[in-house]
């Protein structure tokens, strides 16, 4: 099959929706399939090193025409509309046929695909990566006013009637748009069909390249013997923005009084409120910002850790790290029961299970009781199965089977 992605960014660019297209892209490549991946034109430097780079094999992108939308020129917008189908369809003229059109975007990139899809009578696999309500909340000063803004610019790319002002009513427009739609947990997967966005959602977890997680299992089991009873490693990593809380993470540490070691991987807009609260808070655990680091490398921080934490609450819609980590060998401290229910097996959630608490002394104490565990040489299991599960090449066979059910 031809199989046609739609991204809001180029999925050479950082971000968690970019690494599984590329990850999509390598393994149906791999399984027979031809893929093509249209999405905005990166600037800025990022762009000159992808342009540099000889691995990356550009004749599988279709760059559209963008403006950067921030300050580091890293992502870019492109407006949809009769100018940018133009492109696409003169792009896509040498490209043809296509079998799929698969949309992995919430904005821009979603209109593009669907309009697309529509003017060439193509089915549509949608993968809805994000809460766009909570992610529009935690970001936008004005959400409500934003929500509203959104659902009138998707009524005026797609058409058709109007379906609320929310956040549930802007994924509903391209549930109805799709022939199938997919989703990357259970609980969003429930969530979303419970709100009207389509009857029934496919269930596909975003999975990990096997070649490398082989590498990191590799590593991970020549570093069980340093796991020894003692001090505590605990590894937080993810884009610093207030959705991920990474500052009551912090509060967190500080309160807990435990005595261990606290890596933070990543970058974004709070790094410099974060090291600040650090110094401020001045917590017995010793606290270091390790930046962004290449993905394998985190792999490997991860499968050398004693615990991955992941704080934020309903804005995820898998929770990759803690995924990751299971996969590893290595056990979390979570916040939002849906996606430790999602884990089965391996973790402490922070509250009583039932429902989120987003409060710092929750937070400490589930820290407390984790590094006793840890300290003690009684850390919790995460199911061996996920490991397996998770795996790329299985993730693909499972949307290989949603294509061809949609494809007829």
């Amino acid at each position: 099959m031809h199989v046609v992605m739609f991204g809001d960014q180029h999925v050479e660019s950082l971000g968690g929706a970019q690494v599984s297209m590329r990850l999509q892209r390598r393994f149906l490549e791999r399984a027979g399939h031809t893929v093509t991946i249209v999405a905005p034109r990166m600037h800025g430097l990022r762009a000159r090193a992808v342009a540099s780079d000889a691995d990356v094999e550009a004749s599988a992108y279709v760059d559209l025409p963008s403006i950067p939308i921030t300050a580091d020129r890293e992502y870019s917008l492109s407006w949809p509309g009769r100018g940018i189908d133009r492109v696409v369809d003169a792009a896509m003229t040498a490209r043809l046929p296509v079998d799929v059109v698969h949309v992995q975007a919430d904005f821009w990139g979603a209109y593009i695909g669907h309009r697309f899809a529509r003017r060439h009578g193509l089915p549509v696999v949608h993968t809805m990566h994000n809460r766009v309500d909570v992610g529009i909340e935690a970001t936008a000063p004005f959400p409500a006013l934003v929500m509203r803004a959104l659902n009138a610019w998707a009524r005026r790319a797609l058409g058709g009637p109007g379906l609320g002002s929310d956040g549930w009513a802007y994924l509903r427009r391209f549930g109805r748009l799709s022939r199938a739609v997919t989703a990357p947990s259970s609980h969003f997967a429930r969530r979303l069909e419970e709100h009207g966005v389509v009857p029934k959602v496919d269930v596909i977890w975003n999975g990990i390249d096997d070649d490398v997680l082989d590498s990191a299992l590799a590593v991970s089991d020549g570093r069980d013997a340093e796991r020894m009873p003692g001090r505590p490693r605990f590894v937080w990593l993810g884009r610093m923005s207030p959705e991920k809380r990474l500052l009551p993470f912090l509060e967190a540490v500080a309160l807990s009084g435990i005595d261990a070691d606290v890596e933070i991987i990543g970058g974004g807009g709070q790094v410099a409120a974060a090291r600040r609260l650090v110094e401020r808070l001045g917590p017995v655990a010793s606290v270091r910002f390790s930046g962004r680091l290449p993905y394998i490398e985190t792999l490997r921080r991860i499968a050398a850790a004693d615990a991955v934490v992941q704080t934020s609450i309903g804005f995820e819609t898998q929770g990759m790290t803690v995924f990751e980590a299971a996969s590893l060998g290595t056990p979390a401290v979570v916040s939002d029961p849906d996606i430790a229910a999602e884990l089965g097996s391996g973790f402490w959630v922070v509250g009583d299970g039932s429902r989120a608490d987003a409060s710092v002394d929750a937070l400490a104490r589930t820290l407390r009781i984790a590094a006793e565990a840890i300290a003690a040489g009684e850390p919790v299991v995460p199911d061996p199965s996920i490991a397996e599960r998770f795996r790329q090449s299985s993730r693909t066979a499972a949307m290989v089977e949603v294509y061809r059910r949609v494809a007829g």
